[in-house]
């Protein structure tokens, strides 16, 4: 299959030279973007964890601070799969949709134009690799519930990085009799899962692309053992900064801040805002050291309506949700690094494509593709 695939403006072979990549930081274009998204985050979900966290957060080192609308092309109130394909293509779709406009046309992601050009690419969730949020970074479907469809996109894209559940799509597939998990070993990956190794327990060679499995369907909570998101963050950056130098992006998701929320349990939602905040940390020791990096952080949507009221005492709070689904409230956005200015003010949830696109000199708009993916790569060195 054959894809419509935009050229970068910049010569990104050009980042092999030391010189040019000061003079590229002093222009304000990254050599490297890490966009982090924190599902259903919204700014009462982040002030109960500052807070719960003895009144700080690593979120509050970010200096560029702005506010995002979050609405579908359908709904007033988006879901995870319309927001995320948002941020990914910087088209407005419909609920539910994966990497497909409103007239279910395949559209390019950032994901796949940084890959086309040879960039390096990681996707890191809580959730299962295949759900709604980076899903719509890496496949094309109708529908977020098709997970084994969206998993075929992982065996036709050269992914570079992955860690996240849902290993039963690729090799306990119930549509076709494909092992997809043998497919990317076969293909040069260096594979494992929870059922063979703890993330801490693996040394990943930038010889050969990464995926490590955290759980067969979805990954347990945070407070119920799940402790890879740090880590995997640390792992991601430092994986990808050496698999080329010609630069990386990164979309790291804290998904269950979202589930916790719909479960209208105020106490997991604070522990996943903290191990979010965590990796957010990591992300930032990384920036800060590489100097070279802007790193974005926002939320799909808020989910639960969440209000805070007094408790006992000043750091102790009493949470109340409104709903058990997600709002139409905006959302923050935050921005550190070479760029980071661009990210203030009020938002379209695309425009945080858009932004990433032009910083990059991605010079027109994202393709929408003819049928479906397999994406080509230049090689990386």
């Amino acid at each position: 299959m054959k894809s419509i695939f935009l050229l970068l403006g910049l010569t990104l072979c050009s980042f092999q030279n030391a010189p040019r990549q000061l003079e590229m930081q002093a222009n304000g274009v990254p050599k490297n973007i890490i966009l982090l998204i924190g599902d259903g985050m919204g700014l009462t979900q982040i002030t109960a964890g500052i807070y719960a966290n003895g009144n700080k957060l690593n979120l509050e080192r970010f200096p560029i601070t702005g506010l995002m609308k979050t609405h579908s092309s359908s709904h007033l109130i988006t879901d995870s799969a319309a927001g995320a394909t948002a941020f990914a293509c910087g088209c407005k779709t419909y609920n539910g949709a994966i990497g497909v406009t409103k007239a279910k046309k395949p559209c390019l992601t950032i994901l796949e134009q940084a890959e086309k050009n040879g960039l390096a690419t990681g996707l890191v969730a809580t959730s299962s690799i295949t759900h709604a949020t980076p899903a719509s970074f890496i496949a094309h479907v109708n529908s977020r519930a098709d997970m084994e469809d969206i998993a075929k996109f992982f065996v036709q894209t050269e992914l570079d990085f992955f860690i996240g559940g849902g290993l039963q799509y690729f090799n306990q597939r119930k549509t076709d009799q494909r092992n997809l998990y043998a497919e990317l070993l076969a293909k040069g990956y260096a594979l494992s899962s929870f059922k063979e190794k703890k993330l801490a327990e693996i040394t990943a060679s930038t010889e050969q692309p990464f995926g490590w499995f955290s759980a067969l369907g979805e990954p347990d909570s945070v407070s119920g053992g799940r402790d890879y998101l740090p880590l995997a963050a640390r792992m991601a950056t430092d994986f990808l900064s050496k698999r080329t130098d010609k630069g990386f992006f990164l979309m790291l998701e804290g998904s269950q801040i979202d589930w916790a929320c719909h479960a209208k349990d105020g106490p997991r939602a604070i522990a996943e805002m903290l191990d979010f905040d965590a990796a957010i940390g990591e992300i930032l020791r990384f920036a800060e050291a590489d100097g070279n990096t802007l790193v974005i952080v926002t939320a799909d949507h808020e989910t639960g309506g969440l209000a805070l009221h007094q408790g006992e005492g000043f750091d102790i709070l009493d949470n109340e949700f409104t709903t058990g689904y997600h709002t139409a409230t905006m959302v923050p956005v935050f921005a550190y690094g070479p760029g980071a200015e661009q990210f203030g003010g009020v938002l379209e949830n695309t425009d945080i494509y858009w932004k990433m696109a032009r910083l990059w000199g991605l010079t027109e708009a994202s393709a929408v593709l003819d049928s479906g993916l397999k994406a080509g790569k230049a090689k990386k060195n």
